[in-house]
């Protein structure tokens, strides 16, 4: 059996004798993130602290309430926990997602779901449900350019649609939030262990940018913040347990990126696909039209022909027709047997 994962004080530690590693149970799916901050309830209410410039200190005040597998797809909500009187919705993201409003959501109406039954609440009563606000808040520490702070808004979903009538009557805001070194210096200032978990992130990117292998980046960061100080109550009694957790997120990401190429590859297959047999049938039509053009052309030329070679003069045929002039003569000129026009009309005379 494996040993259940503790926190060591500082004091029990023996600092360069071989660290305690532990075997990773495979049902181990949470991010690093939360798993530094539903483990340390000081740090989670510090970091809330942070963003609301606040200062609560009871932290049995503060309730976990996360979610796993919500919605559809083993999807889970990173962190969700009850605090004066709010819902604080946390997701950590490397990645830029605009739907993040419609997933939190769900999320929202999964946990109220869950509050209610817990309450044994009637939802079809007439006594009024008290239910916490929600807050929704993204962590984010990708690659790509983001600014400091931004807000992302479920309105931005609905379509602008001219003359549609009211607005909607439903709203939901997402506050995004820039994690990466270097950025809201505020923010990580009032919270350590968000300035250190930053600080470690950016460690291993920065080994990756040096070449380093992601299992490489990750042993190098390890030891890197170990040696000075970073989050080392975490990272040396659990360092197996974080190399697999950070493994275990990068083989997602490749994975994900791997699949979105599957994905784009399928659609221009299929779009090729597509194309060819519409390009076939416009191909058929587009020959069909121009086959019953050629053939109502050549059946005209062939009557305006018998009409000159039965005395019509071509004055006559472009009124009736419509045709210029030039026209019903360049038809006559490509009949075998050129026309005489001089002669159309005119009685021929007796030897």
């Amino acid at each position: 059996m494996n040993p259940r994962m503790e926190f060591v004080p500082r004091k029990k530690r023996f600092l360069r004798l071989p660290l305690r590693r532990f075997v990773g149970n495979r049902n181990v799916k949470d991010r690093l993130f939360c798993y530094i901050f539903e483990r340390d309830r000081e740090a989670l209410l510090k970091l809330y602290n942070a963003l609301n410039h606040t200062d609560y200190r009871d932290v049995q005040a503060l309730e976990i309430v996360t979610l796993d597998n919500v919605v559809y797809m083993s999807m889970k909500n990173d962190m969700a926990f009850l605090l004066a009187g709010a819902l604080n919705l946390y997701e950590h993201q490397s990645t830029f997602c605009p739907n993040l409003p419609l997933r939190f959501l769900l999320y929202i109406a999964a946990e109220y779901e869950s509050l209610a039954a817990k309450a044994k609440a009637n939802i079809y009563g007439q006594k009024l449900i008290p239910l916490p606000a929600p807050q929704c808040v993204v962590f984010y520490n990708g690659d790509d350019a983001m600014p400091d702070e931004q807000y992302l808004r479920l309105a931005d979903a609905f379509p602008d649609t001219p003359g549609a009538g009211p607005s909607s009557c439903l709203e939901l805001t997402v506050r995004m939030l820039n994690i990466n070194y270097g950025h809201n210096s505020g923010l990580t200032a009032d919270c350590r262990r968000l300035d250190e978990y930053s600080r470690f992130v950016d460690c291993i990117k920065a080994y990756r940018r040096e070449g380093s292998s992601v299992n490489q980046a990750v042993e190098n960061a390890v030891t890197y913040c170990i040696d000075h100080g970073i989050m080392e109550d975490i990272l040396l009694p659990f360092r197996a347990e974080v190399t697999k957790m950070l493994l275990t997120e990068y083989n997602e990401k490749k994975y994900m990126r791997m699949f979105r190429k599957e994905a784009r590859e399928e659609g221009l297959r299929e779009g090729r696909e597509e194309g060819r047999e519409e390009g076939l049938k416009e191909g058929r039509e587009k020959g069909r039209e121009e086959g019953l053009k050629e053939g109502r052309e050549e059946e005209q030329n062939r009557l305006i022909g018998t009409m000159l070679q039965n005395g019509a003069s071509p004055e006559y045929l472009s009124q009736m027709t419509g045709l210029p002039l030039s026209e019903i003569r360049d038809i006559s000129r490509k009949k075998k047997g050129r026309f005489d026009f001089s002669q159309v009309g005119k009685k021929k005379k007796r030897p």
